[in-house]
């Protein structure tokens, strides 16, 4: 057996050992949706002692099924004195009652998703983040597919996610490989990668490129992502996600 073949072995072996134990550990956490824990994980600063304004955004596995490939993703915004977070996300079983998937509702920023752990993904606080703030808000709801939603490949939580970092690139925000629907384009070939630095090509979010400076090298085949980044070192891979050092946030 070659080398090449080897290392093609051992990467399907990984992926095979982590869809199960990605299995087993989701259908336990989601039996029961409604009695999930949604608890704060202290991510965020309480905003009682925190006058400066501050821009978050989350990953969490997304519920049931859905969380052994992919997670759920949201931005989260407190401007200057509030006493609350203001979330920006899209819910998919929201688009049948409201005819609209977009949320935007105060709640905690870092409460767990229907049970999964949330991943801080990015953060702004203080000097510019109250103009991002309202840039965010501008650009959450001009997003175009708020009367859609599509699990896989999009549009759905993770391509507003993504939507809206594109408009706001001083985040430097490195959406995880499991953001599911963040390649999402519509009919658009060319744009801005999810960070909004560098180039993305995508069609359809099933097939596609990005090459920046904040995500590295990613390649999308029928919306699962494989990619390195050697600015912040990781390797990232469908299911598993992002291999390496914690994370460096920008835009702090």
């Amino acid at each position: 057996m070659t080398r090449r073949a080897r290392v093609a072995h051992c990467l399907a072996g990984v992926l095979l050992v982590a869809a199960v134990l990605a299995a087993a550990g989701y259908l336990r956490s989601t039996a029961n949706w409604r009695m999930a824990n949604r608890e704060s994980v202290g991510l965020a600063p309480h905003p009682a002692a925190t006058p400066e304004p501050v821009v978050q955004v989350y990953a969490a596995r997304a519920i049931g099924w859905r969380g052994l490939f992919g997670v759920h993703t949201w931005i989260a915004v407190k401007p200057a004195a509030a006493r609350a977070y203001t979330v920006y996300e899209v819910i998919g079983w929201r688009l049948r009652s409201s005819g609209s998937a977009l949320v935007i509702r105060d709640r905690a920023p870092d409460a767990r998703w229907f049970g999964a752990y949330p991943e801080l993904v990015a953060e702004r606080r203080g000097q510019g983040a109250g103009a991002l703030i309202d840039r965010i808000d501008r650009l959450a709801r001009a997003y175009p597919w708020a009367g859609e939603y599509s699990v896989w490949p999009g549009p759905n939580s993770n391509t507003f996610t993504a939507w809206v970092l594109r408009g706001a690139p001083e985040l430097r925000a490195d959406l995880p490989p499991t953001a599911i629907g963040k390649d999402y384009n519509g009919e658009r070939l060319l744009a801005a990668a999810p960070s909004g630095s560098g180039l993305q090509f995508s069609v359809f979010g099933l097939l596609g490129v990005t090459a920046s400076g904040v995500e590295g090298l990613e390649m999308n085949l029928l919306g699962l992502s494989f990619g390195v980044n050697p600015f912040d070192p990781a390797l990232k891979l469908p299911i598993i996600g992002r291999l390496g050092p914690a994370r460096t946030l920008g835009g702090r």
